[in-house]
């Protein structure tokens, strides 16, 4: 960050801020990356986070803390309603304590409560991604409990189809494709540039 603050010593109105800077103008709200299993939230997130200055947050990590298991094993010994409404509580409760860049699970933003705690507390912004770019992705793990059926394509395509109607809701939309991290970084930070400058926080007003 130091080489990039001595590059810009005498800014002008023409000269973009440093993504530090302009994580300092987020106050209390957090950036959350919402999307579906594979669009690279957490690859995302933590580069995003460290451009910024603030802390990266992964929700799924955060729940499995809570939980004490994996997300695989809260899915196989309790199912998915009992761990979406974990998810909505941790991610409500970590969404008091920003600013930070907060990485959600896929299912997280379908949840109506949540979807308005996100509008209340931060700046979310979708990594959208396609059918192709997801499944190159997706095979080379095995970790995705939605994933454990007989077709997981199949399964994808129509959690795609249920879930980017909603994800569409979010403040910002980036694409996620086959090119290196730090170019989607450079997109959301100057996306996140513009709509900061279109809404910047309102002073001394709570989150």
């Amino acid at each position: 960050m130091s080489d990039i603050a001595a590059h810009n010593t005498a800014p002008d109105d023409a000269t973009p801020q440093p993504a530090a800077a302009l994580g300092a103008t987020l106050g209390r709200r957090s950036i959350v990356l919402v999307g579906i299993m594979g669009a690279g939230k957490s690859s995302v997130g933590r580069r995003l986070a460290a451009r910024l200055g603030v802390p990266f947050v992964d929700a799924d990590t955060e729940i499995e803390k809570a939980a004490g298991m994996t997300i695989s094993e809260i899915f196989a010994q309790h199912g998915e309603p009992y761990f979406r409404a974990g998810e909505a509580r941790v991610i409500a409760r970590l969404l008091d304590s920003g600013p930070q860049v907060l990485a959600t699970g896929g299912g997280a933003f379908m949840n109506a409560e949540t979807r308005a705690t996100v509008r209340a507390k931060g700046i979310s912004i979708w990594l959208r991604a396609t059918l192709d770019v997801l499944s190159r992705r997706i095979k080379r793990r095995n970790d995705r409990p939605l994933l454990k059926g007989a077709d997981p394509m199949e399964t994808l395509r129509r959690l795609m189809d249920e879930r980017y109607p909603v994800y569409a809701e979010a403040d910002l939309t980036v694409e996620s494709r086959e090119v290196p991290h730090e170019a989607i970084v450079d997109e959301v930070i100057e996306s996140l540039r513009r709509h900061l400058q279109a809404h910047p926080p309102v002073e001394g007003a709570s989150p």
